[in-house]
């Protein structure tokens, strides 16, 4: 999810450039007693003294063979073969609880709370880290160290995965230098990104139910879907629009299989993850032949709906079902900011019938009018934004309506040259 400050910084030089890239918002400071997600606020960890409402389906209950997911031509697929859709939510709060002082998670990690997320039909949570926190640098605060943040976030790893579901990990706060990793940038930085990465991939490489996303929303050159921009996300470097010496996503990638990783690897475009309209030419090198392609899509009201670049079915069509033919896709963030689901059902049904991947913003108790929240309470409480897209789900994962995971070997169409 963007970050409030960038985003109004970014509004102000697209006024200034004459360009519209979407609606941008921002927000007030906190008020006492909440903790920022990344671009609003959002209430901090609730013990729940409300009634745990009736689920469907219990929690997932741990896999027959262990979890493992790689990419076989257009499609992610387990051990055996069979069609893996990541079909979940965003657990946001690593990205930001550590760097403010107050832990590692923004709300509870404990296995009550995943079997809260288990219960809802989820097959895959992306969890949010912060640069800094992983690799103890540029001063933490007093309660935060690198071990207890790595040993929390592997910790909850853990129990995700016992619980049936998949893990993507992507770096969401960064900051190059001796800057705090404060807040989102428009590009990974060389400072310490690649390091970031090799750690992460290190730590991670015998977990093959673990993905890797490498940067969670580039936006150089102001914003905008061009071939600088594109050039930037991939290579790197002296970039428009980016005051710092960026990392692209091949550095990331050879960081990565630099540690001996073999894991399945996500990579967006620019414009806040909303662009895939030059992925397949900017795709980095890949000796692995493990990339999937992320895409960030979101609305805003029924009576305003642009809120990213496709957010549109005319998007879908010309620009992410190509795409699929040749190269996993996954909506690594998807959600609306209207308290509801309405808008986004039509791209789901969509993503269901072409057998691509979602993950919703966001698993955070939160006030679903400032940012999709989809949850009241940790005890898995849907909110208004959050009712429609459990029943989604559910829906998904009960018997007879096709499985998000399993089931016969696909058909699968070649993928180009790493």
């Amino acid at each position: 999810m963007r970050s409030r400050y960038i985003v109004v910084a970014t509004a102000l030089a697209a006024v200034l450039l004459g360009a519209c890239v979407g609606r941008l918002w921002a927000t007030p400071a906190p008020a006492a007693g909440t903790a920022r997600t990344g671009m609003v606020t959002a209430t901090t960890a609730d013990s729940g003294s409300a009634t745990t409402p009736p689920a469907p389906n219990p929690p997932s209950a741990a896999p027959s063979r262990p979890l493992a997911v790689r990419v076989a031509g257009n499609r992610l697929v387990d051990a055996g073969g069979a069609v893996v859709r990541l079909l979940g939510v965003n657990r946001s709060g690593t990205q930001y609880a550590c760097v403010e002082g107050y832990g590692v998670f923004d709300g509870p990690s404990d296995q009550a709370s995943v079997d809260a997320i288990a219960s809802w039909g989820v097959t895959a949570v992306r969890v949010s880290l912060n640069e800094q926190c992983w690799l103890g640098l540029n001063g933490l605060p007093a309660s935060t160290t690198a071990e207890a943040y790595r040993s929390a976030v592997t910790g909850y790893v853990d129990l995700l995965i016992r619980a049936g579901m998949y893990v993507v990990l992507d770096l969401h706060w960064n900051a190059p230098g001796g800057t705090r990793a404060m807040d989102q940038q428009p590009m990974a930085d060389r400072d310490h990104a690649p390091a970031f990465w090799s750690s992460v991939a290190a730590a991670f490489k015998d977990h093959p139910a673990v993905m890797f996303d490498l940067y969670n929303e580039p936006y150089p050159d102001d914003n905008r879907d061009t071939e600088a921009a594109w050039t930037c996300v991939r290579d790197g470097g002296a970039c428009p629009g980016v005051d710092f010496t960026a990392a692209g996503s091949q550095e990331l990638l050879d960081a990565v299989r630099g540690a001996g990783a073999t894991n399945v690897v996500l990579v967006g475009g620019p414009q806040y993850a909303g662009s895939l309209t030059r992925w397949a030419q900017y795709r980095p090198h890949d000796p692995a032949g493990q990339l999937a392609a992320s895409v960030h899509i979101y609305y805003n009201t029924t009576s305003d709906p642009e809120w990213s670049p496709c957010y549109a079915s005319e998007c879908w069509a010309q620009t992410l079902e190509p795409l699929a033919a040749t190269t996993p896709v996954v909506i690594g963030e998807v959600g609306e900011h209207d308290c509801a689901s309405g808008l986004l059902m039509p791209l789901l049904n969509w993503a269901d019938a072409h057998d691509l991947s979602y993950l919703a913003w966001s698993w955070i108790a939160g006030d679903c009018a400032k940012e999709p929240a989809l949850v009241s309470r940790y005890d898995g409480t849907p909110s208004g934004a959050g009712a429609g897209y459990r029943a989604h789900l559910l829906q998904q994962a009960r018997p007879g309506t096709g499985r998000p995971t399993g089931g016969t070997p696909p058909t699968l169409h070649p993928t180009p040259g790493g």
